[in-house]
């Protein structure tokens, strides 16, 4: 388990690196012909900043916009409405050569690894585009050591970069799509889900990578994923997104321990039990997302909500900043404090996230060169 986020003492009068100013962003809505095509809502007014050296999360469901948010911070999509400061300048409307230089600072890590890796190219060709377009090798000799010493820092072998993406495992392909994220020397790193297509055990070790790389090169990272163990491991606070819109954000210790939002809640109840013959003490998160093409009324998650009152569905609730920095998006949270709706996860529960917790860290503490060692199999 984390801290909470001790390491930013000034984080309140701090510039953030980062910041999301009710970014929005819809989809579809073209005339063709007699008809249009349906408009999907898939960000909604969203806002929030995150500092420097900081691990921001932003989990939720599948379809909840949390991806192209991410990619709105790095303008590879760009927002319908809102704006997007880098630095404490607003980079919204960015074109050209300004954004090119921008891209160096600022790189994601895609999900898929296998996908974001061109099968023509050789692993020494993708990591040494980069580094070739911004100008961070006078020769092909300087770009070839630059590419060696990448591969040796993700814990890969130099000789590998003469080999083709189809030749790797995915654990292994995954630290090669990070060593191209970091050959331009970037400040802002957006991990677009960046282990859920890995096994456990190969998860622990890219994400112990990742924690390790933030560490040695001051980097900041801005986490996208489900898997709250991931979240609850490496990130200092984390946004909660519902249906396009962020429905509470907290300092992650904060958030597992006594999560305020009805969503939260049930979010961390839907952690799977350790034991069939283990029930919970309530239900898990029951129904489907609504439509983004449709999205509710007054509270979008009310649809859903076992606390939901006529209030929720004519009124959309603000979000509320608390005594901390904490911010929740609910007309009742309190009265749902009240009633127990907070209290911490069952055991059963607890116990699954906590074998999980164990298991990536068993592999952190694991010598950097065995990890590499197991990483070259």
């Amino acid at each position: 388990m984390r801290p909470a986020n001790a390491s930013h003492p000034a984080s309140h009068i701090a510039t953030p690196i980062i910041e999301a100013s009710a970014l929005t962003k819809r989809f579809g809505g073209e005339r063709q012909m007699f008809t249009r095509t349906p408009t999907v809502h898939a960000v909604n007014e969203v806002s929030f900043a995150v500092q420097t050296g900081e691990t921001f999360a932003i989990v939720g469901e599948s379809g909840c916009g949390k991806s192209t948010l991410g990619r709105m911070l790095l303008r590879l999509i760009d927002a319908t409405q809102g704006r997007v400061l880098y630095q404490g300048e607003d980079i919204t409307h960015w074109q050209g050569a300004k954004l090119r230089r921008l891209r160096r600072d600022m790189q994601i890590i895609f999900q898929d690894p296998f996908a974001s890796l061109n099968p023509g190219m050789t692993i020494g060709q993708i990591i040494g585009e980069p580094v070739a377009f911004h100008g961070l090798a006078s020769s092909g000799s300087e770009r070839r050591e630059r590419v060696a010493q990448l591969l040796t820092k993700v814990g890969l072998q130099p000789a590998y970069a003469q080999r083709y993406p189809h030749e790797f495992s995915g654990g292994q392909r995954q630290r090669i799509g990070i060593a191209r994220a970091l050959a331009g020397e970037p400040k802002l790193i957006v991990g677009d889900e960046p282990v859920s297509a890995l096994d456990v055990s190969v998860q622990a070790q890219v994400i112990n990578l990742l924690e390790s790389l933030k560490a040695e090169l001051g980097l900041t990272l801005i986490m996208v994923a489900h898997d709250l163990a991931v979240i609850r491991h490496m990130s200092d606070r984390v946004a909660v997104m519902y249906l396009g819109e962020i429905v509470e954000l907290a300092q992650v210790d904060e958030l597992f321990d006594a999560p305020l939002h009805p969503y939260t809640q049930a979010l961390l109840r839907a952690i799977p039990a350790s034991s069939p013959h283990e029930r919970r003490t309530k239900p898990a998160l029951q129904g489907d997302l609504p439509s983004p093409t449709a999205p509710p009324p007054g509270c979008r998650f009310h649809t859903r909500c076992p606390h939901a009152k006529p209030r929720c569905v004519q009124e959309r609730p603000l979000s509320e900043t608390l005594p901390g920095g904490r911010q929740v998006a609910c007309h009742f949270w309190r009265d749902v404090q009240n009633a127990g709706g907070g209290t911490p996860l069952v055991a059963s529960v607890s116990t699954k996230l906590n074998e999980r917790l164990a298991i990536y860290r068993e592999k952190q503490n694991q010598p950097r060169a065995a990890a590499s060692a197991e990483a070259n199999r």
